[in-house]
């Protein structure tokens, strides 16, 4: 009777034990569901043979961290930039891939350190523009143009709201478009997407990017707060998986070969669209 009584002693300490890793398990999400930018190549695009799924740099980073901590990351096309940001928000998609770091983001969401990147913004003028630039202050005054809710980091994006003026359209080919119709006198937006996005418009000789760029930030992957799978398990294997990635420098090789990629997939049109 003592050994039976023992016996189940140390089953019930057994179960007690396994408890806490029953339930990190339990609370796993087998399916992570990210969207970011679909404009935003090498980071980010539509698939052109799967339009509801984004591909890029960005995408292949989750695919690698997704392959090492044993989970399902799919990463899908749910409207323009801003559609994509309130998606998140409200936490009917559970990861942003790709975002910069500011106060109001911080609210709805917890953002993954490091940085996957630190991507520089500019000012994209017309080719052979007078436009004189060297710092914030040039720009005042002057009509600009960039993509709703989209954000150049804390600080610029404070001084923006106070001193410039900038109308916002869904999508950077409509902001090349109002630049190029002089009704904008500049567009602010990421070098790297910038360049790629005209190179497949065939507008390398209608646009260029002004120096110094006006912020560099962190591109950060950032979990909603209301998604279901925003647990500290993933947290902190995002977080580990980054860290690794970031230190071997996979996340540069990637975005060099996606560079190439999106340049393969959308060469540049054989007349120059007219201006």
């Amino acid at each position: 009777m003592r050994a039976s009584s023992s016996r189940k002693r140390s089953l019930v300490l057994l179960v007690l034990g396994l408890l806490p890793v029953l339930a990190v398990a339990a609370e796993r999400c087998e399916r992570i569901v990210a969207t970011g930018n679909p404009e935003y190549p090498p980071y980010l695009w539509r698939d052109p043979h799967n339009p509801q799924q984004l591909i890029g740099a960005n995408a292949d980073l989750l695919a690698r961290i997704a392959s090492e901590i044993g989970v399902r990351i799919d990463v899908i096309y749910t409207g323009p930039w801003s559609r994509a940001q309130e998606e998140v928000r409200n936490g009917r998609i559970d990861l942003v891939a790709g975002a910069f770091l500011t106060l109001p983001r911080l609210e709805t969401m917890d953002f993954v350190h490091p940085a996957m990147f630190v991507t520089p913004s500019v000012v994209w003028v017309r080719y052979g523009s007078s436009f004189a630039y060297s710092t914030w202050r040039d720009l005042r005054g002057h009509l600009g143009g960039t993509l709703v809710n989209n954000s150049f980091g804390q600080e610029f994006d404070r001084y923006a709201k106070d001193n410039l003026t900038l109308e916002t359209v869904p999508s950077l080919t409509q902001a090349y478009q109002k630049l190029m119709l002089e009704r904008t006198e500049y567009v602010l937006y990421e070098l790297y997407p910038g360049l790629a996005l005209a190179e497949s418009m065939g507008m390398t000789d209608a646009v260029q990017p002004l120096e110094p760029p006006i912020s560099s930030e962190g591109l950060y992957l950032a979990l909603s707060q209301r998604s279901a799978c925003n647990e500290p398990w993933l947290r902190g294997q995002l977080a580990k998986k980054m860290t690794e990635l970031t230190a071997a420098g996979v996340p540069e090789t990637l975005l060099q070969r996606n560079l190439e990629r999106w340049r393969s997939q959308h060469p540049p049109p054989a007349t120059v669209p007219n201006q």
